[in-house]
């Protein structure tokens, strides 16, 4: 029997790749779809079946794909990135024909998207590069959808699109056009970023309640839970009260204590650092969080270093005072905040520095209001950065925000007593450490980069500018100190 031709066609069946083909056949609109390895296909169709009688059609050879979407067809391929991505899309449009799109639902470097438009364009073909926000169940119930490249391959799909985001009351679909180019990979990866930077700050958190406070892991989830009800609402605060309330199914206690201290990467958190540094924004939230990473997978040095530094008291974490858990707890939730509007500041500073140095003319309320659902990032918090940016689109920095700048000042008495605690019991908070010292630069008219510019100018000639008068000024000051001397 002949198969109907179907509105979209989807490429690449990990579990991403068949939870969003069930999210649009279940929005209504009938799915092509398709796997070097078919046996992932039969899975997907098998799946469709069982989860509601989805109108998903599998095929296991790509020419009988491509011709079963409608045309102009658009094919999304969630494929991993580099060199798949340019296999799948050579497999593909060798049977696709002009005004046909392809969309690239992958993490991807976003240079490689602006290649591939450029590439796939000689050949006719419309292309975009999308990120795609929310893990597995973001993909399958409602993801945070971030499409860049080709504007009119974006009105092929938005009706799609529209309906497969993840949906939030009062603000609506969690998808909008990003803009030209990369800028939706763009997006997505100093997204990632700023989630790096987050999920540090919360394992600080985490650490000085457990390590300075001694909570327990149902005192952590009774905590957290607490958190999740007020300005700290969140998907990642929730999941963390979640893990600390799960039991080890193959020994005693929980099951984070069990869980190895090494953090894996895939490369998007490495690349907005990169960035930063490439762009010239200060970025050290994120900068902290990367770091982290890199000493966690340190494990068998950190294991001997400890035995090495057990003799100096570095043992045991003891306090001088008896700690007051309830002062604690409150300290910590709030500069937990505090660190956290520093974090997603220097994301979104990322974002428009890339943004002038390409004409992409992103909007950076409407990027905090497509990351209010769906998203790994996603918080209520969002809503004040999306007010922020309504109030000012030209807002210098969220610290700036006559808002946000009332509950820093509120916060920091909070925020530095957690640090100092936690420097002071031998704890390392790298990213609310970073956050502060962000904070107290900006914030500051003067900074001792005047010395630094002096010594610049004193071995390298490379001259500095005065506060008092105009111009570019060079100082002999080798033969000054030298004569000061004699």
């Amino acid at each position: 029997m002949a198969q109907p031709t179907t509105r979209i066609g989807l490429a690449g069946l990990a579990v991403m790749g068949q939870n969003l083909a069930l999210n649009i056949a279940e929005k209504g609109f009938p799915i092509s779809v398709y796997n070097r390895t078919t046996s992932k296909v039969d899975e997907t169709v098998e799946r469709a079946k069982v989860e509601g009688n989805l109108p998903v059609y599998g095929y296991h050879d790509p020419e009988a794909f491509v011709n079963s979407i409608q045309k102009p067809r658009v094919i999304i391929m969630l494929v991993k990135a580099g060199a798949p991505v340019d296999q799948t899309i050579k497999t593909l449009s060798a049977f696709m024909e002009k005004g046909d799109c392809i969309i690239d639902g992958g993490n991807e470097w976003y240079e490689n998207t602006e290649r591939r438009e450029k590439a796939v364009a000689e050949l006719g073909l419309l292309y975009l590069g999308m990120g795609v926000s929310g893990g597995e169940e973001g993909a399958r119930n409602g993801p945070s959808l971030m499409p860049g490249g080709s504007f009119e391959a974006f009105k092929y799909i938005e009706d799609i699109l529209l309906k497969v985001a993840a949906q939030v009351p009062d603000s609506g679909p969690c998808v909008t056009y990003i803009g030209k180019g990369g800028s939706g990979n763009f997006v997505k990866m100093i997204h990632n970023g700023i989630e790096y930077g987050d999920m540090q700050l919360i394992a600080e958190a985490y650490d000085v309640l457990k390590s300075v406070g001694k909570l327990t892991n149902e005192e952590l989830q009774s905590v957290f839970s607490e958190w999740n009800r007020g300005e700290l609402l969140s998907f990642l605060i929730e999941i963390t009260a979640d893990i600390f309330g799960i039991k080890d199914d193959k020994g005693d206690g929980y099951l984070v204590d069990k869980v190895l201290d090494k953090t894996g990467m895939k490369g998007t958190g490495k690349w907005t650092v990169q960035q930063a540094a490439e762009l010239s924004v200060a970025a050290p939230t994120i900068e902290a969080s990367l770091d982290a990473r890199f000493l966690s997978g340190l494990k068998e040095e950190r294991v001997e270093a400890a035995k090495v530094f057990k003799s100096g008291g570095f043992g045991e974490i003891v306090t001088d005072h008896p700690v007051d858990k309830q002062q604690l707890i409150d300290d910590v939730r709030k500069a937990l905040y505090a660190a956290k509007i520093c974090s997603y500041a220097q994301g979104m500073n990322l974002i428009r520095a890339k943004s002038v140095e390409k004409g992409w003319d992103l909007k950076l309320g409407e990027l905090a209001r497509i990351w209010k659902g769906g998203c790994i990032i996603r918080a209520i918090f969002l809503d004040r950065i999306k007010q922020a940016y309504d109030r000012n689109p030209n807002l210098a920095n969220l610290l700036v925000d006559p808002e946000f700048a009332k509950e820093i000042i509120d916060r920091q008495s909070a925020w530095r007593r957690v640090v100092c605690l936690a420097i002071n019991s031998g704890i390392s908070t790298p990213g609310m450490s970073a956050s502060l010292a962000y904070f107290d630069t900006y914030r500051r008219e003067r900074l001792p980069a005047n010395l630094v510019q002096a010594q610049r100018d004193y071995f390298g000639a490379h001259t500095y500018e005065r506060v008092d008068i105009e111009g570019s000024y060079h100082t002999e000051w080798f033969k000054l100190a030298k004569q000061s001397r004699i």
